[in-house]
């Protein structure tokens, strides 16, 4: 399977972008919930950093969504060869 690597972030960072501003959360507060750094957020949601499991799992809860949303919302952008 091939996915390119850049692409795979900028889409997490525009599904994670997309649930945060649902959730009505600034990206500070996002962080600050998450005990992460600001920045870090931004560079997630610029596509220039990708998030451990462990942070996908701690930011949903902070969205009040399931991880698998993220995931799905990432999933149905990419287009993967088999």
């Amino acid at each position: 399977m091939s996915i390119n690597e850049e692409k795979l972030k900028k889409t997490f960072g525009a599904a994670l972008r997309y649930y945060r501003k649902e959730a009505d959360l600034s990206q500070e507060k996002l962080a600050q919930e998450a005990n992460l750094d600001r920045t870090f957020i931004s560079m997630l949601e610029r596509g220039l950093r990708q998030p451990s499991l462990i942070t996908i799992f701690e930011l949903a809860a902070i969205l009040r969504i399931k991880p698998s949303q993220l995931v799905i919302a990432v999933e149905d952008k990419i287009k993967y060869k088999k």
